[in-house]
């Protein structure tokens, strides 16, 4: 069965703060500590591991540790000329972590990078280059879908997605590509837009599935999840934080238990027809397992978009 065939997905946890937790050492980062994408080359069992976890709780997908390996985000650290060597590695430890495990995939993870286009940060030709470049290595590296994800500018997401199809295209290659977007808790994107302008922008283009992760949790993406049950005729995605996060202490913490964060996903599911759900920031592999519990049986409610 090929990724596609499946009615609900379910997909990992939070993987930047799940390796907060490790005991990832000084040696670990190779002088380039918060760079979580060169601990795919630098010290993969950590990665490994982190998949191997979510794999055990549950998870159907696990996406590769790659959110921050495009040229951009990566010159930061000086890594600019490695975009191909940790792209590649990032989907090795993902099929090491999935060998032996049937009907499990890997999802390559493309962040929004660290500049965006309509705030001046970068120009789009170069943006669309560096989306391509990655993209090409993770479609060589052999993933089995693409998410573009975290995206919190419309023509940086409109930018990535025309790279994505454009690359497929060249190297022949059809998988499914999903899109999700981020929005803030006032109810928008970083940038201004709103879901009925993502929606509005995104239609035109053969994605597999539009959604939301990150910024805020389950609770707050409710009345836009509602707008793409009504008005997305592919399938939708919901990827939030274990709530909304709360410093105590000095520390970023988030409030939801395994039990609520399922119980909220669940009625996604079976309320707004949702079909794709995993978690973001704070999510942990107990928070995954407690969602694979609540979804054991249950399929998407089916929708009627309005036209």
């Amino acid at each position: 069965m090929t990724l596609a065939e499946h009615p609900l997905l379910i997909f990992d946890g939070a993987c930047g703060t799940s390796l907060q937790s490790m005991a990832v050492t000084e040696a670990d980062w190779a002088g380039c500590d918060g760079c979580n994408e060169i601990l795919n080359v630098s010290a993969p069992r950590h990665i490994i591991q982190f998949h191997q976890s979510m794999l055990n709780a549950g998870a159907m997908v696990v996406e590769t540790n790659s959110f921050g390996a495009s040229r951009i985000v990566l010159a930061e650290y000086g890594l600019q000329e490695r975009v191909r060597e940790i792209n590649q590695a990032a989907v090795d430890n993902a099929r090491t972590a999935i060998a032996g495990r049937p009907n499990r995939y890997i999802a390559g993870s493309v962040g929004p990078g660290t500049k965006l286009p309509s705030l001046k940060h970068i120009e789009v030709a170069e943006l669309a280059a560096a989306t391509a470049e990655q993209i090409q290595a993770l479609l060589d590296a052999g993933v089995d879908c693409l998410i573009i994800e975290t995206c919190q500018d419309l023509l940086q997401t409109k930018t990535a997605v025309v790279s994505a199809l454009e690359t497929c295209e060249r190297a022949g290659v059809e998988i499914p590509i999903m899109v999700s977007v981020t929005i803030e808790q006032q109810g928008t994107m970083l940038v201004g837009s709103d879901i009925a302008a993502v929606v509005a922008t995104l239609e035109p283009y053969p994605l597999f599935s539009l959604g939301m992760n990150c910024a805020t949790g389950p609770q707050d993406m409710i009345s836009h999840v509602q707008y793409l049950s009504q008005q997305w005729s592919g399938r939708i995605s919901v990827i939030p934080n274990q709530g909304m996060p709360q410093v105590v202490d000095g520390a970023t913490c988030y409030p939801l238990s395994p039990a609520d964060y399922a119980e909220q996903m669940y009625g996604f599911v079976v309320s707004h027809g949702v079909s794709i759900v995993g978690g973001c920031c704070g999510t942990s592999p107990d928070h995954i397992a407690a969602l694979v519990n609540r979804l054991a049986g249950v399929l998407p409610k089916d929708r009627e978009v309005v036209v």
